[in-house]
């Protein structure tokens, strides 16, 4: 098995530690754009086997694309981060370019690869690598509602003083502060709802503590969080690799599936060796499939600027 993350920054290597701890592959390729950069960062991560005892081979790249050649699944991180008070949307001119030529250069030499997209604004780069190279939809994963959800757990945990392992919970929609769902109608605690426990301010304060989590993190650490996002990514590949089927809220290409096509969007999807490899139907009721179109619009109106670049 073979995996490649792209990104060497603190998402992409946080990634690349976590696929390497877990043993997720035989050989683990990191690559970045800054000469030294993936080179470093894997030696460093090689001088902890065998302290942490995994003996997946790491191997750093400055942008020489053939040594990612044979990958299973690849880890888009690549792409300026955003920084305090920038939007996801004013990434879209430079991202967009970078991921593009990411995943041309991916595919030169690895055309079976399933690749998950952590790069921002999350949901038009998906959008963006499934148009781009008319890969199958279902080798093509946006990573946001994975994060999200985790967050959503963190904050209910907090109010609730539990642990975050005994909750289900999802996020949908978009990967943004203003377009994401956070369902708390739908949020359990060991299959107990969570609103029998919470009151309507306190379920009012965590939906809008998760959907800011995010910028609250930017805000505090100067830089867009890397732990959780690499973490999620890693998450994705292991339910990958070891055909786990796992249900996860990822960004994946809609068509017809919540009244919404021609757009990728968060919504619930068992992941397994193929990819995204079903999508499960919710039933939302008025106001949470009113907020999820909204979402949706809000998400097109984004995907409208990659017809400008």
């Amino acid at each position: 098995m073979k995996i490649t993350v792209v990104g060497a920054g603190a998402v992409g290597a946080t990634c690349a530690d976590n696929i390497a701890r877990a043993q997720l592959a035989d050989d683990l390729v990191l690559l970045d754009i800054k000469e030294g950069l993936a080179e470093g960062k894997a030696q460093d991560m090689m001088q902890t086997a065998t302290l942490l005892g995994f003996d997946t081979r790491i191997t750093g790249s400055t942008n020489d694309y053939a040594k990612t050649a044979g990958s299973n699944v690849v880890v888009i991180t690549s792409g300026i981060p955003r920084k305090p008070g920038m939007t996801r949307e004013e990434l879209i001119g430079t991202n967009a370019g970078i991921v593009k030529g990411v995943t041309q250069n991916i595919l030169q030499y690895s055309p079976d690869a399933i690749i998950i997209v952590i790069s921002n604004p999350m949901d038009t780069m998906t959008y963006l690598a499934l148009t781009s190279t008319g890969l199958p939809k279902n080798r093509i994963i946006g990573m946001g509602g994975t994060l999200d959800s985790a967050r959503f757990k963190y904050q209910l945990s907090q109010h609730l003083a539990c642990s975050p392992a005994d909750l289900n919970a999802i996020v949908i929609g978009g990967h943004g502060d203003t377009t994401m769902i956070p369902l708390i109608s739908k949020a359990t605690w060991n299959s107990i709802p969570v609103t029998q426990f919470l009151s309507a301010a306190q379920q009012e304060q965590i939906v809008s503590d998760t959907m800011v989590g995010g910028a609250t993190l930017t805000k505090l650490l100067g830089t867009s969080a890397w732990y959780a996002p690499g973490a999620a990514g890693a998450a994705l590949v292991e339910s990958i690799v070891r055909d786990e089927k796992k249900l996860f809220t990822c960004c994946v290409s809609l068509n017809g599936e919540y009244g919404q096509s021609d757009i990728c969007l968060g919504v619930p999807v068992v992941i397994g060796k193929n990819g995204w490899e079903k999508i499960l139907p919710l039933e939302l009721s008025e106001t949470e499939q009113a907020m999820f179109n909204k979402s949706a619009e809000a998400v097109r109106s984004m995907n409208e600027v990659l017809k400008t670049l």
